[in-house]
């Protein structure tokens, strides 16, 4: 067998043992697995959002930046912003205005549609601000411990109905379920960098995730103009379970001297089709 990468490592870590999981799923009364069908299963009505008004998101990186802005230009809901560094609430806000002005210049938004978007977002370095959103995104870091304290500050905060979901990409949910004192309300929600361009939304329920839960982050991703994807709680979920490996032996080639890593990369691109290659994928320089 092949040796495992540290990345591949990493990706088990959060997990502990099948026993313990089972624990947690325990002590939160549940024992059952809603990601056994397609996210066709859980189609709902096209109002099921229709009392939605407020989404949050905690993190101003990257990830939580694009949701934000995903969320602006494709639904009419308001969004809140929040990070505890100010600094990087001002790149944020400024990132998403220099976005939408660009769609002007290109001739995709009308300027009256892009000032109607940049009034429904507002940055703050509060979670108060937090106690009428429907729906909270977590994108802080991929550390176990940060998640954890979101999901408890938030439920201090939020109101019992708002769905909490973490936009971890190999965290166990229902571990971040277990931090929450709403652990029916917990979900994940993965999306591939750069959100507004990516076409999926992974959706991760946890063993105490409720159908509700499940039914409306479904219906989210499919009013952000994204195809959501259904996947069961377990390390790395779809989408890092099969890049993880794919990189290790990329690695591993490269370690054998099998090839160079420009010249994997472009087999990769040029062969198969694999636009970011393998051995230098974003993901890859991450791990």
């Amino acid at each position: 067998m092949r040796r495992c990468t540290a990345a591949a490592q990493r990706l088990l870590r959060p997990w502990g043992s099948r026993g313990a999981l089972f624990q947690v799923a325990r002590s939160c009364g549940h024992r059952r697995n809603l990601a056994t069908e397609s996210a066709a299963s859980y189609d709902v009505d096209d109002d099921a959002l229709a009392n939605w008004n407020q989404l949050g998101v905690v993190g101003a990186g990257q990830m939580g930046t694009g949701f934000a802005l995903a969320v602006l230009q494709t639904t009419p809901l308001e969004v809140v912003l929040h990070d505890i560094d100010t600094g990087q609430l001002e790149n944020a806000e400024r990132f998403i205005h220099r976005f939408l002005d660009r769609q002007v210049d290109k001739g995709r938004l009308l300027c009256s549609d892009v000032d109607e978007m940049k009034s429904r977002v507002q940055v703050t370095s509060s979670l108060k601000d937090f106690e009428s959103v429907d729906f909270v995104l977590e994108a802080v870091n991929e550390n176990l411990a940060a998640k954890e304290r979101v999901f408890r500050d938030l439920s201090r905060v939020v109101s019992p109905e708002s769905i909490l979901a973490s936009n971890t990409s190999s965290i166990s949910v229902t571990k971040l379920a277990a931090s929450s004192s709403r652990p029916e309300n917990a979900i994940g929600m993965h999306f591939v960098i750069p959100v507004v361009l990516s076409k999926i939304a992974e959706i991760v329920p946890g063993l105490p995730t409720s159908r509700d839960t499940l039914s409306k982050t479904v219906a989210l991703a499919k009013s952000m103009g994204k195809v959501p994807i259904v996947a069961t709680d377990s390390p790395g979920f779809i989408a890092f379970r099969l890049l993880t490996p794919y990189i290790n032996e990329a690695a591993q080639m490269v370690q054998d001297r099998v090839a160079t890593v420009e010249d994997i990369d472009q087999l990769m691109r040029l062969g198969l089709s694999v636009p970011k290659g393998t051995a230098a994928h974003p993901v890859a320089e991450r791990m």
